[in-house]
């Protein structure tokens, strides 16, 4: 049976009409060609085939994969890490507002090398973080105190504690996505708000660089979302889109990192004029950022597809 006889499940609505759109290579650690499926129903892309949990810990193994790592070498890495200065003052706004709280207990999933939740801790919050990485763990200890949870500690953590949830260009990562978003929908407090931000393949920069597109990151990135795609998946969740915001920094970023996958090679002016472009395009188009921030609330008491 060939793979298209045999199609693969869309992992968001289920749907079997799924196809091939483009194949894209590992460039972090592998140097692998792997498929990527769009459902036509829900315009979800995932890669395929994809290492499962036990065996895909090797393609993180990278120097340069900077969420593992926080490494600073080369020039894009410096300017990520003059960025996230911004940045991380940027996400803090973000939970107060949405949430109306300037002290709470918050839960970081994919929490890295603990750079967001130090920056929250500073801030007064009750500060909890999951990283599957052992090394990351023992970076966010050495450098900010944090102790970190491995991932599993998920299913241990009390229901309805959290005033805030955040997944930072985590999502694309995990493997039982259904399991472990119904578990944050019961973590999430009454009042509380999930804060998930992803790379978006509708927006300008991946469709000027196609399979050369840095957020692609695969077999690291099962998924591949579109607004479209993330509504349905939270709709089925029992969770309501409260806003949507640009993540603005991003285009620049992954620019600069496709134009080196495209040419083998650091080519810094074309990539910074493509995250200009790509930038300034989202601005009166958000649902086209490069990444998108998803800010969600409980909508109802049980998720529909857990009744």
């Amino acid at each position: 049976m060939t793979e298209e006889m045999f199609r693969p499940s869309c992992p968001v609505c289920g749907s079997t009409d799924t196809g091939v759109v483009l194949e894209a290579k590992d460039y972090t650690v592998s140097g692998e060609i792997f498929a990527i499926r769009q459902c036509q129903t829900c315009t979800l892309r995932f890669t395929w085939p994809v290492p499962d949990e036990q065996h895909i810990g090797r393609y993180y193994h990278a120097e340069n994969y900077i969420s593992h790592s926080d490494t600073a070498k080369g020039l894009v890495n410096k300017l990520y890490h003059a960025v996230r200065r911004i940045s991380l003052k940027q996400k803090k706004h973000w939970i107060e507002k949405s949430t109306g709280l300037t002290r709470g207990n918050i839960l970081d999933i994919g929490c890295g090398t603990g750079a967001f939740l130090h920056e929250m801790q500073q801030s007064g919050w009750d500060v909890t973080g999951l990283e599957p990485d052992e090394g990351a763990r023992y970076i966010a200890h050495k450098k900010y105190g944090l102790t970190t949870l491995s991932s599993g500690s998920l299913y241990d953590l009390p229901k309805n504690s959290f005033h805030a949830i955040t997944l930072w260009h985590v999502m694309e990562h995990i493997h039982d996505l259904n399991g472990y978003l119904h578990q944050m929908f019961r973590l999430l407090h009454a009042e509380g708000h999930l804060f998930i931000a992803v790379p978006n393949y509708t927006s300008l920069d991946a469709g000027i660089y196609q399979q050369c597109w840095a957020a692609y990151d695969v077999p690291r990135h099962l998924y591949h979302f579109s607004p479209g795609a993330m509504r349905t998946l939270i709709r089925q969740h029992g969770l309501k889109l409260e806003e949507m915001h640009a993540m603005p920094f991003d285009a620049f970023y992954i620019s600069l990192l496709s134009e080196k996958y495209k040419n083998g090679r650091d080519h810094y002016l074309p990539g910074f004029i493509n995250g200009l472009r790509s930038w300034a395009y989202a601005n009166t188009r958000v649902e086209h950022s490069s990444s998108l921030l998803y800010i969600l609330n409980k909508q109802q008491l049980i998720p529909l597809t857990h009744l």
